[in-house]
């Protein structure tokens, strides 16, 4: 990948976790942002207790508090449709760009089929049962310039409990992710969970960063 001129001197990432998760697993992707010579910051929120609305109102809230001229947001999984949320509810409340890494905006068929098991509300919680079940279009009309990262690596637990349409990266198929309206989007070879800890994923999220569009190798349909 070409190397790029680093950003300017006062851009915030904010890394916006998913399902079950706190933010903490991302540490390998902002570490790699921060060399890249971003700030970096994560929202960590109540993935099973909380609401979509009530964790987008946090989300709003707790941005509101990041002191930097410019803010980007980077969400995987569900903190992608909590990331559309507040948008909906809110509007553009960052001025920078978006990418989501996994997130199922169109609704996500493992989940499904785990709503439909005993406890299967319970593991999805209120913001998965909320965000997830769900079948709808996805839309981005706002001027952030969204990029869309989806694995194809089919190694994780939605393959046990749904047969996931091809591509997939284990949980989310490639199809899930798709909304109208993104500037940019890839598909890597990477599953729902390794994308998290891959040095890929951290790369393009750089180069999105800093180009408003994905690095695509000459290779690439």
């Amino acid at each position: 990948m070409a190397r790029q001129d680093g950003p300017g001197p006062a851009e915030t990432v904010v890394f916006i976790h998913g399902l079950w998760m706190t933010g903490m697993e991302l540490y390998f992707l902002r570490r790699r942002v921060s060399q890249a010579g971003y700030e970096t910051e994560r929202f960590s929120y109540r993935t099973l207790a909380g609401s979509l609305d009530e964790n987008a109102e946090s989300l709003r809230d707790w941005l509101e508090e990041v002191d930097n001229v410019r803010v980007h947001l980077v969400a995987h999984s569900l903190g992608g449709l909590l990331t559309l949320r507040l948008f909906q509810r809110f509007g553009p409340v960052v001025n920078g760009k978006v990418v989501f890494m996994g997130s199922p905006v169109r609704g996500s068929q493992a989940a499904r089929a785990t709503a439909s098991i005993r406890l299967g509300e319970v593991i999805l919680g209120r913001s998965g049962q909320e965000g997830l079940l769900h079948e709808d279009e996805a839309e981005w009309p706002w001027d952030n310039e969204l990029g869309i990262i989806a694995g194809t690596r089919g190694i994780g637990v939605g393959t046990a409990l749904s047969d996931l349409p091809e591509p997939h990266d284990g949980t989310v198929a490639v199809r899930e992710t798709h909304i109208h309206g993104a500037r940019d989007r890839i598909q890597l070879d990477v599953s729902h969970t390794s994308m998290i800890m891959s040095r890929q994923v951290a790369d393009q999220i750089v180069h999105f960063l800093r180009e408003s569009r994905f690095y695509h190798s000459p290779h690439d349909d």
